[in-house]
């Protein structure tokens, strides 16, 4: 009886785990799974332990979207796929590797670290983790939930997900990249985007954000209101020994291929 209680458990748990994810400790708690019994599910090969309290199907390949899953709806973490593997992850980027994400950017909030398991595994994709910093009084502005294969992830609506790409210019981002990025997202929410620019604390990353999307002549830019954003006061250098731009008044790589629009012949 005992061993057909433990089987009927076992496949309880393999029904409610979705594929490709990691199951963590408080979670198979839920399921009736106590610690001891996870560890006799390992021994018997049903499961793998990945990290203290973290598990994986024996056999299931996880990718680190598997694991944010976790993060996401398991350990309610404030955790958020952001920046340009947002946009990635929406299709606004069309030369995304066909078959794994070559860079995951994660974005959380202060006083909420990453578990230790998920910051030692050596997943297949670089995780870059960033606290939210641009937009501390309305941390969830701008989020979505979104499918992504069998999945589902929080993310960066494509309007959010553009502030936090410019952001990492240039440290973690080139500006020929952002530029050819921004150049493509033709279809953003103009109520949206004033709403962040008008919450966001980056002056650099409001400037560049602008700057680009006038650049590209977007229909949307003409929509916004920019007397009601803050965009600071004195020059700011983005690209060392850029040309500076008047109107936004950043340095900025030329565009021989864009003609500007404020500049004239």
């Amino acid at each position: 009886m005992k061993n057909k209680a433990t089987s009927s458990k076992l496949n309880e748990l393999l029904m409610r785990w979705p594929k490709g994810t990691v199951a963590v400790q408080h979670w198979l708690r839920e399921q009736g799974i106590p610690r001891q019994l996870a560890d006799k599910y390992c021994r018997s090969k049903w499961m793998e332990r990945i990290g203290q309290g973290a598990y994986t199907r024996t056999g299931d390949k996880v990718e680190v979207l598997g694991a944010v899953y976790a993060l996401q709806f398991l350990l309610k973490l404030p955790v958020h796929v952001g920046g340009k593997t947002a946009l990635q992850m929406q299709d606004y980027v069309h030369f995304v590797p066909a078959r794994r994400l070559p860079a995951v950017h994660l974005y959380g909030r202060p006083g909420r670290p990453l578990p230790t398991w998920f910051k030692r595994h050596q997943w297949e994709s670089k995780v870059s983790f960033h606290l939210v910093r641009l937009f501390p009084d309305k941390p969830e502005l701008g989020l979505t939930k979104k499918p992504y294969g069998q999945l589902w992830a929080r993310m960066s609506a494509p309007e959010r997900a553009a502030l936090e790409l410019v952001d990492l210019v240039p440290k973690e981002q080139t500006f020929s990249e952002a530029r050819l990025l921004m150049e493509g997202l033709t279809t953003l929410r103009p109520e949206l985007v004033q709403e962040l620019l008008e919450a966001c604390r980056s002056v650099k990353a409001k400037r560049l954000f602008l700057f680009l999307a006038e650049e590209a002549n977007h229909p949307w830019f003409k929509e916004l209101d920019l007397s009601k954003v803050d965009l600071g006061k004195g020059n700011r250098s983005i690209v060392k020994g850029g040309r500076l731009d008047p109107k936004y008044e950043i340095t900025v790589e030329p565009n021989p291929e864009a003609f500007s629009v404020r500049e004239g012949p």
